[in-house]
């Protein structure tokens, strides 16, 4: 790949961190706006890095984009206050900066916008989050001037994500899992590959105009994700699966507690449907992009048990 100049907004985040990474790998020029430069250092220390302080939900986008080749949108939220269609959170982060971010390409004459969007984005979805990211991909494609290419991924796993981390914390202090939506079904993709998907399509012309459903190799329920994440980190605990109306319940006073929720109500609204990518559409994924997927069971002992991860630090250390 020739030199190029990317500007990845959202690039602090955990896939962000993994994306520049492997971008940096490949010789690209990264620029990574963020409001707070402090909480970027590993990323500022990487060659070719450039953290720049920026509100990107009000500041002027046009000079970060100057002479770039192409902008990443990585930026998210998955909780917002209840509102028809969605709440303010949802609205400012998955519609209008988007929209502020194509707009300033477009201004900046930067000519590809790749974004993260979601499995299941339906602009007539059960929840707040899936109508969100909906209106999200037709901000993506507001500016004729620039081609946008969409990524939809199920739930992303990998050293650092929220998701698997978070039930194996759980089950460290918990008994038992009191569940929601306990059979639920996911298609878990790995970061690196979610990564991945993104360089090659930076790299391939015709990637324009498309949209990707990023889907794992396998499909487990919600139950048993959660009982692979306490197994890998030694900690499995047992998993009781809740009737609708009693998670709903627990959801709502989830959402009464400080801080993000573990679980809310629109989270649950999501999970009406199974987040797998539907075999009867034949959509374009990861392995139209040459990708091989990573099991899961391949990387997440890795970094959920302690004792791996000691091991990889001692191996690492030459020890």
């Amino acid at each position: 790949m020739r030199e190029l100049k990317v500007v990845v907004f959202g690039g602090n985040g955990f896939i962000g961190s993994h994306l520049i990474g492997q971008l940096v790998g490949e010789g690209v020029r990264v620029v990574v706006p963020t409001r707070r430069p402090e909480r970027a250092g590993a990323l500022a220390m990487l060659p070719g890095v450039q953290v720049v302080a920026a509100d990107i939900g009000k500041d002027d986008l046009v000079p970060l984009l100057q002479g770039a080749d192409a902008a990443i949108n990585l930026v998210g939220v998955l909780h917002s206050r209840r509102a028809k269609p969605y709440g303010p959170q949802f609205r400012h982060a998955h519609v209008d900066i988007p929209r502020r971010i194509v707009a300033a390409c477009a201004a900046a004459g930067v000519p590809r916008y790749l974004h993260m969007s979601a499995l299941g984005a339906d602009s007539d979805g059960p929840s707040m989050y899936q109508r969100s990211k909906a209106d999200g991909e037709v901000a993506a494609r507001a500016e004729p001037t620039v081609a946008a290419t969409i990524f939809r991924p199920s739930v992303v796993f990998g050293p650092g994500d929220n998701f698997l981390n978070m039930f194996a914390k759980m089950q460290a202090f918990l008994p038992l899992v009191p569940l929601a939506c306990a059979d639920a079904q996911f298609q878990p993709i790995y970061v690196g590959d979610v990564a991945r998907a993104f360089i090659n399509a930076l790299k391939d012309p015709k990637t324009r105009q498309q949209v990707y459903a990023l889907g794992g190799p396998s499909i487990y329920t919600l139950a048993e994700l959660v009982r692979l994440s306490g197994r890998y980190a030694h900690h499995q605990r047992p998993v009781i699966g809740l009737p609708a109306a009693l998670g709903r319940l627990q959801a709502a006073l989830f959402e009464l507690l400080p801080g993000d929720p573990l679980m809310s109500r629109d989270n649950l609204d999501s999970m009406a449907h199974d987040n797998v990518i539907d075999p009867a559409i034949q959509a374009l994924t990861a392995a139209t992009l040459g990708i091989k997927l990573t099991a899961l069971e391949a990387v997440a002992p890795g970094y959920l048990s302690p004792h791996d991860r000691f091991d990889d630090f001692r191996a690492r250390a030459g020890r």
